[in-house]
């Protein structure tokens, strides 16, 4: 192997015909940036084990996150899971959750097979359930992010929210277009 490159710059060429010397390359991703993604079984079981596993990859790339936005994270993927396991299970026997971390924002995604979009009713105090995609909406909406719905390219969805680490000053956060 060859270490002539190794040991730092090399000194600029000399002569009339010297090219011009290039900027310094801008900084790499922070150490907490990147995308996971895991799937799980679409039975109840998967409801705590994706909360589990989010706040453990959150806790073990040391991503800035406050306390409050944790939580938030972790109760929109329980709600997004469980969505997942009561509603597409029959045509989605797994589902998979993608948590991506940039430098200002954690998106986390439940993706399943289950062809409809779902739709956020309207909040019917009589009935026990039905509000999830409401809480996700409002919890997300609280913290400065966004969420939405899309269709796979195999005919299912991915729900999504995106969330800044912190918030921002004078306006709205920049968050990342989903898949990106």
């Amino acid at each position: 192997m060859d270490d002539g490159a190794r040991g730092g710059p090399a000194g600029p060429p000399s002569g009339p015909a010297a090219p011009p010397v290039a900027a310094p390359a801008p900084p790499g991703p922070l150490p907490y940036e990147g995308v996971w993604r895991f799937t799980a079984d679409a039975e109840d079981v998967a409801v705590p084990s994706a909360r589990h596993a989010v706040r453990d990859l959150l806790r073990r790339q040391n991503v800035p996150a406050s306390p409050d936005l944790v939580h938030g994270l972790l109760l929109i993927v329980s709600e997004l899971v469980t969505n997942a396991v009561r509603h597409a299970a029959l045509l989605s026997p797994t589902v998979g959750v993608e948590v991506a971390v940039g430098a200002a924002w954690v998106r986390v995604a439940v993706e399943d097979s289950h062809p409809y979009r779902p739709t956020a009713l309207v909040a019917d105090h009589g009935q026990t359930g039905g509000r999830g995609l409401l809480l996700v909406r409002e919890i997300t909406a609280e913290a400065g992010g966004v969420c939405d719905v899309e269709h796979t390219a195999a005919g299912g969805k991915i729900i999504w929210a995106a969330l800044p680490l912190a918030p921002e000053a004078g306006g709205a956060p920049v968050l990342p277009a989903p898949g990106g």
